[in-house]
């Protein structure tokens, strides 16, 4: 199997979090130092985070295909392409939605269907 070089004109976004469990439920757990006076929404900053963490992956060669990481990671193709999608999402709905300062319309469901890729768009219909 043969893998495509990493591309160097690739941007990584660092999200500095992790997930703690808390009575059953997962938790981001902030960097010390960090305040949130907003209440993120973790299933929106997930999603994110493993949209661009796929993307990474196919970048750097470590799958070849779409199939191929969908497999590794145990969930369908069609899932994986709509969840990735989400790296095309603007720069500044991102920083929102990492702010927890998105309106409450703007949920996973509703970024998962398809939108403009127009960023100018993007704005005017997610706020």
């Amino acid at each position: 199997m043969t893998r495509g070089k990493a591309v160097p004109e690739t941007v990584t976004v660092h999200i500095p979090f992790s997930l703690v469990k808390r009575g059953g439920r997962k938790e981001m757990r902030l960097p010390d130092g960090a305040s949130s006076t907003s209440k993120t929404d973790n299933t929106l900053v997930k999603a994110l985070a493993r949209a661009f963490r796929w993307k990474r992956m196919l970048e750097s060669g470590e799958f070849t295909t779409i199939a191929e990481l969908a497999g590794h990671e145990g969930i369908a193709p069609s899932y994986l392409t709509r969840v990735m999608r989400l790296t095309l999402v603007a720069p500044d709905i991102v920083d929102v939605i990492l702010d927890g300062r998105q309106e409450p319309e703007v949920t996973l469901a509703r970024l998962l269907e398809p939108f403009p890729m127009e960023w100018r768009q993007q704005l005017e219909r997610f706020g």
